[in-house]
């Protein structure tokens, strides 16, 4: 009795020390006594349950999740609900914590709370809604506002990520929290002006809110403000301001901010601006996408567009292997997304293997033919890239929804127009000419009123009957330009190129037709004569004309309308112009097209020694002969002799003979050069 009175005592020792250690918030030294109790009496309820509070307050969530396995027999699910909920969230074991939420007895508001962060983790923003909405709704406390600011959140992320229009709340905007989710919703929207106002806002007012506690660092509040700073420049590259962005983005990273899960988006969007370039810095940005904990932080599709900037990364780095590793986990991950299968494809076309990558698309096309419309554009553009422009338009042309497209339209025709297949380019207009008409004829079942075309409808046959013209087929043309006249009876211009393409079918059905012109009298053409001349690139201006004074007006007056004749000035002739000799008729023609022309003449021959073959004279040699001077008189020789042939053959022409002084001359250029030569040495 002794004994147990003792213990008896010793345990509301403990259990006094417990509450004073619980209102003081230390919970260390609070566990310590309730292990005390517990040596005590192990089953103790309440000694568990503080037990698990105390392993809960002090973050060791693993070891008091263990308690609460441990002793499910004593803590049962109506007892320890909320805490094993809360230590399952804390884990990020989200479905377990759902699960353990759902099984129990009694929903407390604790349990609601939690509720609501659980299913915004799960992303089931519908659910989340609704349960925050209740909780306001049946909750008076001094939480409120925390509650409202939760709601914001769920309807900021509805317009990101679901592109739900948000409904108007009706919340003032009184904290820098609800100002930013605000702004969140807004860029959900596409309203980026209106959402850096808000995000102003809200950096105004955490600097306010901030500022009143003397014990907040400005570094403190330059970390708070990093996650507006980094929505504001996430703004900014949505505007096409990439180095603005930039610039914001590096700022906040040199912070160095404790949130991986905003540095790993802040990084991820530095990636997406450097793209194919600075791929060194993108390399080094994508090691803080893999950080500890970023998939707990952040949506699915935010982690999947790291995942997919990280395949695509791979690629630009010419990492071929890693790119298509990731891109067939994104692609086991997401069997239906588009994306996977066009990196591998880009991956492919990067290796030179085009075909194969046609055949990638192809295949993906027949699985999900709900992609297929952009399967096959990806598809034609490799097609196009490859030279093969009419396999490039039959891919189009069976995409049925977008047959009947304007773009489709003009880009089919364009390319048909380029490979001169006229006939094909004329169908494609003739298959969604047809398309509205069936539509038009569906809108309008049991209506016998003349309804008019809408004007895609009626654009679409004027470009069709203008191509038809441009390329020579009027008559083809001529049941477009009907029914264009048909809708616009007053359209002069349709009527004229009516007019003309029935002038080569039917004659008669055109002079018909031409009554419809308006005649010349109605048609008031108010032009300014002056102004037009006058005009800047007008080809003649008009002079204005000088005052006439005296006799010049006299002159003119007597003149009338006779106009006069200016002189002609006289032709210069060349100086060394001879009147009595004949010009040349061929001196307009350059030298080479004149039929006298024997080519340039090369340059003169200034020496014929050496020319010969070896030990024959020269034609100088006879020059030197005293014999054959002047004085003696030549002897006749007979015809046929050989000195008739040697006595021939010492007449130089006079195209052959040097000039004067020539070997002189040669011999001062050759000192010149030794000298030149010496000095050089």
């Amino acid at each position: 009795k002794m004994a147990a009175a003792a213990g008896a005592g010793s345990a509301a020792a403990l259990w006094s020390e417990v509450n004073r250690c619980g209102q003081n918030g230390d919970f260390a030294r609070a566990l310590k006594s309730v292990n005390k109790i517990l040596q005590i009496n192990k089953d103790d309820v309440t000694a568990l349950q503080c037990k698990v509070v105390c392993l809960i307050q002090n973050g060791n969530f693993k070891e008091a999740l263990a308690v609460i396995n441990t002793h499910t027999k004593v803590l049962t699910s109506d007892i320890i609900a909320f805490e094993k909920a809360y230590c399952e969230y804390r884990l990020n074991r989200i479905e377990n914590a759902l699960k353990t939420i759902q099984s129990a007895s009694q929903q407390t508001d604790k349990l609601k709370e939690l509720y609501g962060q659980v299913l915004y983790r799960l992303e089931r923003y519908d659910d989340c809604l609704a349960a925050y909405r209740d909780l306001i709704r049946n909750s008076q406390d001094e939480y409120e506002e925390e509650r409202k600011t939760n709601l914001s959140a769920v309807v900021a992320a509805q317009s990101t990520w679901e592109r739900v229009m948000p409904e108007d709340l009706g919340l003032r905007e009184t904290t820098y929290e609800l100002c930013y989710n605000s702004a969140c919703a807004l860029i959900g929207q596409g309203k980026l002006n209106e959402a850096m106002k808000k995000l102003q806002k809200a950096e105004e007012l955490c600097r306010q809110s901030l500022s009143e506690d003397s014990d907040v660092t400005e570094e403190d509040i330059e970390a708070e403000l990093a996650i507006i700073h980094g929505q504001m420049a996430y703004i900014m590259q949505l505007q096409g301001r990439t180095e603005d962005a930039l610039q914001l983005y590096n700022q906040i990273i040199k912070l160095k901010p404790t949130d991986v899960g905003l540095l790993a988006v802040i990084a991820n969007n530095i990636i997406t601006i450097n793209k194919d370039q600075n791929v060194f810095d993108s390399k080094k940005k994508v090691k803080l996408t893999n950080a500890e904990g970023v998939e707990h932080k952040l949506s699915k599709k935010q982690l999947q567009a790291i995942e997919f900037n990280k395949a695509l990364l791979a690629m630009y780095t010419n990492q071929a292997d890693q790119c298509r590793k990731l891109s067939a986990s994104l692609q086991s991950q997401s069997p239906e997304h588009l994306l996977p299968v066009l990196i591998q494809a880009a991956q492919l076309c990067r290796e030179k293997q085009h075909a194969k990558a046609i055949g990638l698309l192809q295949d993906f096309a027949d699985q999900h033919p709900a992609s297929a419309a952009e399967i096959k554009l990806t598809m034609a553009q490799l097609k196009i890239a490859q030279g093969s422009v009419t396999k490039a338009c039959m891919i189009l042309r069976s995409i049925e929804e977008l047959q009947h497209k304007p773009g489709m339209v003009s880009a089919l025709v364009t390319m048909y127009s380029h490979e001169e297949d006229i006939d094909s380019a004329i169908e494609v207009f003739t298959h969604a000419i047809q398309w509205y008409q069936q539509f038009q004829a569906r809108t309008n079942y049991g209506c016998c009123v003349f309804q008019p075309k809408s004007p895609v409808h009626l654009s679409l046959i004027r470009e069709a009957a203008n191509f038809k013209l441009k390329h020579g087929r009027k008559k083809e043309a001529i049941s477009d330009l009907e029914e264009l006249w048909k809708q616009n009876p007053k359209d002069v211009h349709t009527l004229a190129q009516l007019i003309s393409a029935y002038s080569l079918v039917d004659p008669e059905k055109a002079k018909v037709l031409s009554k419809h012109l308006p005649s010349s009298d109605t048609l008031s053409l108010k032009v300014d004569v002056d102004a037009l001349e006058n005009s800047h690139g007008a080809t003649y201006v008009r002079k204005k004309a000088g005052k006439l004074t005296g006799d010049n007006q006299q002159k003119e007056q007597g003149q009338g309308d006779v106009k006069k004749k200016k002189k002609k000035k006289k032709g210069k002739l060349p100086k060394n112009y001879d009147p009595k000799v004949t010009p040349d008729p061929e001196r307009w023609l350059p030298m080479r097209e004149r039929s006298y022309y024997r080519g340039r003449k090369k340059g003169k021959k200034k020496d014929q020694v050496g020319k010969g073959t070896q030990g024959s004279t020269t034609a100088g040699s006879s020059e030197l002969d005293a014999s054959r001077t002047a004085s003696s008189p030549p002897t006749s020789p007979r015809p046929g002799s050989a000195a008739a042939v040697s006595a021939t053959s010492n007449v130089i022409p006079p195209r052959h003979q040097k000039p004067a002084g020539a070997p002189a001359t040669k011999k001062k250029q050759q000192q010149k050069k030794k000298k030149g030569a010496k000095g050089g040495w």
